[in-house]
């Protein structure tokens, strides 16, 4: 199937037309607006199949999975709908006298969207449905992989009622496209969910026109288990945290620290849920493990593997070549990992995982913030002083204790130092797409 591929002019097009549409959406009671984007959650439940379908199709995701991300996609906009409605500015007691002292909250305008391949769905609802609750418009710019699940999302968000101008997705080559939508001075905020890499360059094009910036950057999260654990609790909770979506994401355990105690115990007990994991194509029954979206992420996993095994590390299970061939990646346990190996230090985006041991707690804290990276870490403990110590001095911006499951919609999603800035989700994911507006009344008691 053939995509328009978009180009500049179609991005000034997209834009103009927003900027139209936003004169009027704005102006639309939260609640008007909420409803719509009640319909949009409600028209994506009940085509949740074809939704799976295609986003299987387009990046690999089993398809269970992917139903999953489509009620999770739905849930962002039931959430932002009522969350509209709660955007309350303030009354500040005065310093002047005879003057009333307030704050509002505004839509800052027509904002941009630039979405990763990885959460085709979650990523674009958890941002519009943020942007349209507050009042402003939006133009999305998928990413080059996964086209149709934001073009089908769009169909929908029509069949909703959402108005023309007010969510428009553009396609096609997105250097030159992210490009245009970053210098557009019309654009007032943007929103990305990608590498940190490609998330300097944005903000960088951003910063020319001063744009609101909310970025989702890359993760490299520490998986810490320490020895008063209860082993199979662990070893759930890390194949949960290291292979969901086939490991291509932000979230997944990278490195896996394990304390002495139970290190052993630990990696056989992995090991064998690791090489449970059934690996096919994602529309196949039952299985766990999709191919890689990109040939360069399991380009990526191989040359990890192999130089973590030139370095040292000790190959528990798979490692060898997937027999389905192409971007198909066989599920693989390295244990006794070093910090300076390439694993330890780069997000992997595959089911490799890598087991590295430790000793005290003030050794693996050190180790676990030893990262430019700072988006999630994990912690399995069953001493609940040392599960505080941890949480107040890990450097990311969402802890996971005893769980590897905590994301959704009311959550503040984000990372600290380069893993991002700003906050999705929750009642912090709305005020990106706010500016606050001080008030001054005088002369009031004339």
């Amino acid at each position: 199937m053939d995509v328009v591929a978009c180009t500049t002019s179609d991005v000034d097009h997209a834009v103009a037309s927003a900027r139209r549409a936003f004169l009027k959406w704005r102006d639309l009671t939260p609640l008007a607006r909420g409803q719509i984007l009640k319909s949009w959650a409600l028209l994506m439940r009940q085509h949740m199949d074809d939704l799976a379908i295609i986003m299987t199709a387009e990046q690999g995701k089993p398809l269970a999975e992917a139903r999953g991300e489509i009620a999770y996609a739905a849930s962002f906009l039931d959430w932002f709908a009522a969350e509209g409605e709660r955007s309350y500015g303030e009354t500040i007691p005065s310093h002047l006298k005879g003057s009333r002292l307030s704050v509002d909250f505004q839509p800052v305008g027509v904002t941009a969207a630039i979405t990763p391949w990885n959460f085709p769905s979650a990523m674009i609802t958890r941002k519009a449905g943020a942007a349209l609750a507050a009042g402003c418009t939006m133009v999305v710019k998928p990413a080059p992989e996964t086209p149709l699940s934001a073009l089908a999302l769009a169909k929908l968000g029509e069949e909703a009622g959402i108005p023309a101008g007010v969510f428009q997705v553009i396609t096609g080559e997105p250097g030159p496209l992210a490009r245009r939508l970053l210098e557009h001075p019309e654009v007032r905020a943007f929103s990305f969910t990608g590498s940190t890499q490609v998330g300097r360059i944005l903000l960088g094009h951003a910063a020319e026109t001063v744009k609101k910036a909310s970025l989702e950057l890359g993760g490299h999260a520490p998986f810490i288990v320490f020895d008063d654990a209860p082993v199979a609790t662990a070893v759930t909770g890390c194949a949960s945290a290291k292979f969901a979506t086939s490991g291509q994401d932000c979230l997944a355990a990278n490195r896996i620290y394990v304390q002495r105690g139970i290190y052993e115990s630990f990696i056989g007990a992995f090991s064998k849920a690791t090489q449970s994991l059934k690996v096919g194509h994602g529309l196949d029954v039952g299985v766990d493990i999709g191919p890689m979206t990109r040939d360069t992420v399991a380009q990526k996993c191989r040359e990890q593997i192999a130089q973590a095994l030139s370095a040292g590390a000790r190959l528990v299970c798979g490692g060898r070549e997937n027999a389905l061939g192409g971007n198909f990646v066989t599920p693989t346990v390295l244990a006794d990992v070093s910090d300076e190996m390439l694993i330890a230090q780069e997000e992997t985006f595959g089911p490799v995982a890598a087991i590295l041991p430790f000793d005290d707690e003030a050794e693996v804290l050190e180790r676990a913030n030893n990262s430019e990276m700072g988006l999630a870490a994990y912690v399995y403990t069953n001493d609940l002083g040392r599960a505080t110590r941890m949480v107040s001095r890990l450097e990311y911006g969402m802890v996971a204790v005893n769980t590897a499951k905590f994301t959704g919609p009311p959550i503040p999603f984000g990372g600290w130092k380069q893993s991002g800035l700003g906050r999705e989700g929750s009642r912090h994911g709305i005020l990106e797409y706010l500016e606050a507006k001080y008030v001054c009344i005088g002369n009031l008691d004339n």
